[in-house]
């Protein structure tokens, strides 16, 4: 879509689109009455401004349309909005080391019997190797220093949906 197209989209059809780059109601309402944009520059700008207003339950709420990370196989039934972007960011978790997988499976599941929210990590362009080594760092963070780390992840994997969401 380009810059001119998103910002001829009506506003319920422009919250759809931010909505497929992040799950939170409040940031797509948010960015879909920011229009009209001039630039992809601008477009992050106002989305990173806004980030830090948003509220805890905002953070939860997006965090919720994430399939835990190498759990490629719940995507089409569970995140359709946002499925194939998810499959794209998490390529590198397919056809990894069965034990790293197996591992990233187990401390998942711990993480979000802790947290009561999903291991959150911007996937694109990290090994399943990496990704193992966060959430074994994070994972002995209390809850409240996880969200915030968790929406720091967040932010950048919906910039990096508005990227690949726009052509120039």
């Amino acid at each position: 879509m380009s810059l001119d197209e998103l910002n001829a989209l009506s506003e319920t059809e422009a919250y759809q689109w931010f909505k497929s780059c992040c799950e939170s109601t409040t940031w797509s309402t948010f960015m879909a009455q920011s229009r009209p944009f001039t630039s992809l520059e601008q477009i992050k700008k106002i989305a990173t401004d806004k980030w830090p207003s948003l509220t805890e339950d905002d953070y939860l709420e997006a965090f919720k349309a994430h399939p835990m990370i190498g759990d490629i196989k719940t995507l089409e039934a569970k995140y359709a909005n946002t499925s194939g972007l998810a499959e794209q960011e998490q390529a590198s978790a397919i056809g990894a080391d069965p034990k790293v997988l197996q591992e990233l499976h187990r401390l998942n599941h711990l993480y979000l019997e802790k947290n009561h929210f999903i291991f959150i990590i911007c996937a694109t362009g990290q090994s399943a190797e990496a990704m193992l080594t966060a959430i074994k760092e994070r994972i002995h963070n209390d809850t409240k220093t996880e969200i915030a780390l968790a929406a720091q992840q967040q932010l950048k994997i919906a910039l990096i949906r508005i990227d690949k969401g726009l052509t120039a």
